[in-house]
């Protein structure tokens, strides 16, 4: 058996595995499409039925496997129980300090006419409404690394009868993630969460949850008077100051910003908060909002510290284009708004399996090396481990000729890893 025969079993086992793991809640003909889906989107790189219908390499004919594949997405909708064992398995990897990116995207469908409860979304990439289903996503990111965890992400439509606003599913989302994490992690939002709802749930909780969110047009109190929060940042002074190092026009440029923070509070509330101000990233002043601490004997790191949670927040945009550009998110081409819903939820499965699943033991980061190996790159993957390890798993899959067959049902719970090279 060549070495890469033996990671491909070692990856399919494992796949297999972690299939069993995150359907256990389903019936028996739920774990083999969930099983199905999650190796069909990683063998093809794609959300498209027929490709992943392609991959399964069935005896029967390809639109048959299509038809099947399609009907079982279509009758029970999976989202929540998949998103609350994605949380459950990213709980213990969760740290004190590590920032909750929350955030609202959307699937961008152009020229979709047919699709169920198909409605208006603001594609933030063009600047413009167009039609499409609004995604809430969470991923939990590390100030010091580029680790990130995949948490939660869910379709949806204000179409669909359960569902009543924007502000609803993103409370729901935090709900279920503070039911798993609890109390640790820095919740950070871009401007879309300065809401008076938001701020009521972060504070008037038993136990507050931090919280860094980038603030639009708000008053704010200071010394017992309620100004607005713009110009609080136009006349406050900003002492301190970094460099940082950005890239523009593939040339590195030294940028100086300044910042400075005061304590605030909101109308009404009477938790003790902070307003930092940050100037030189664009024309106007970076204004944040937060419930973390700032140390008066360390007041300058205390406060680049907080607008580092915020930067942060921006690997979750990174992660949600990861997903549509290495799996084809937006060419989703199914009718059923249950289906819809479903692909999406299984494309975070994905992400979770290639970026975190395969990397949590020794012997599986065996498994991540030899699969960066396949990924073929020309000068090394640090920067872009979650494309490259989705690279390198379809370079072994997509060729592969006996895809799921080889593994049996019983190997689900107790696959045991064989890593003998020659």
């Amino acid at each position: 058996m060549s070495r890469d025969s033996k990671t491909v079993a070692n990856l399919k086992g494992q796949l297999s595995k972690f299939s069993g793991i995150i359907a256990k809640r389903f019936k028996k003909p739920k774990h083999r499409l969930i099983k199905e889906m999650l190796y069909g989107i990683q063998a093809s790189k794609d959300v498209k039925l027929s490709n992943i219908a392609r991959t399964l390499k069935e005896k029967q004919s390809l639109i048959k496997t299509e038809d099947r594949l399609s009907r079982n997405l279509d009758d029970h909708n999976f989202t929540d129980g998949i998103n609350e064992e994605i949380c459950r398995l990213a709980a213990p990897k969760v740290t004190d300090d590590m920032v909750i990116a929350i955030d609202p995207g959307d699937i961008r469908k152009r020229y979709a006419k047919k699709m169920e409860f198909l409605g208006k979304v603001y594609d933030g990439s063009e600047n413009e409404v167009g039609e499409g289903y609004p995604v809430c996503k969470v991923v939990a990111t590390d100030i010091e690394s580029k680790k990130i965890i995949p948490l939660y992400c869910e379709a949806y439509s204000h179409k669909a009868e359960d569902i009543k606003s924007e502000n609803t599913q993103i409370i729901k989302a935090i709900e279920m993630i503070t039911k798993h994490i609890g109390e640790k992690g820095i919740h950070a939002m871009d401007r879309g969460g300065d809401r008076g709802r938001f701020y009521r749930h972060y504070l008037e909780r038993d136990n507050p949850i931090r919280f860094v969110i980038r603030l639009k047009d708000r008053d704010l109190l200071h010394k017992g008077k309620s100004k607005n929060c713009s110009d609080i940042a136009l006349c406050l002074p900003t002492p301190y100051e970094t460099v940082l190092i950005v890239y523009e026009d593939g040339k590195e440029k030294k940028r100086k910003v300044q910042y400075n923070a005061i304590s605030v509070k909101l109308p009404l509330h009477y938790h003790k908060l902070y307003f930092v101000i940050v100037k030189g990233f664009g024309v106007k002043p970076m204004m944040l909002l937060t419930s973390c601490m700032v140390d008066m004997k360390k007041k300058k790191e205390s406060i680049w510290r907080i607008v580092e949670y915020y930067l942060a927040r921006w690997k979750c945009d990174e992660s949600y284009r990861y997903i549509k550009q290495c799996y084809n998110l937006e060419d989703i081409r199914v009718r059923s708004y249950i289906s819809i819903r479903n692909i999406v939820v299984l494309v975070l499965a994905v992400s979770y399996f290639a970026a975190v699943y395969i990397r949590q033991s020794i012997k599986l980061k065996m498994l991540v090396e030899r699969i960066f190996l396949v990924s073929k790159r020309f000068f090394g993957v640090p920067s872009f481990f979650n494309y490259a390890i989705a690279d390198g798993i379809y370079n072994l899959l997509f060729p592969d000729k006996t895809t799921l067959q080889g593994i049996k049902p019983n190997t689900i719970d107790d696959f045991q890893l064989c890593f003998e090279f020659d």
